[in-house]
């Protein structure tokens, strides 16, 4: 990626220490803020690209992770600051998409997007 690409400090990220980067293959479209039991408790606001598409650097070797409910995915922390870079499937398929948490990237990223609120505690809907 080119450093004349005037997007490309938004397409950066990293967890607090810095032990895990992100680099995004292109902006986000939009966001999406979930309710669900585990998205309101980490505060993450999330981006979805083709599984395999976002460059993470410190994955696994710094990385723990979290599975839970129906075991088809897993949400990962850095192990030294605790916090949430992303979440991926268990079992990629071909079509498979993971999620950034995009609140580790530059701040003028996420005031660019359309942020919406998703009802995944209850209406599995979009409440905005």
């Amino acid at each position: 990626m080119s450093d004349t690409n005037p997007d490309h400090k938004l397409l950066q990220g990293a967890c607090h220490c810095g032990a895990i980067s992100l680099t995004l293959p292109a902006l986000p479209e939009k966001a999406t803020r979930c309710n669900c039991s585990i998205c309101r408790r980490l505060g993450a606001t999330w981006a979805y690209f083709a599984y395999g598409s976002v460059q993470i650097s410190g994955h696994p070797q710094h990385t723990e992770e979290y599975i839970q409910g129906d075991k088809t995915l897993r949400t990962v922390r850095c192990k030294t600051c605790g916090v949430t870079t992303h979440w991926e499937p268990l079992a990629p398929k071909p079509d498979a998409m993971h999620g950034v948490n995009l609140n580790n990237f530059p701040p003028a990223l996420l005031e660019s997007l359309v942020i919406r609120r998703f009802d995944g505690a209850d209406s599995w809907t979009f409440i905005d």
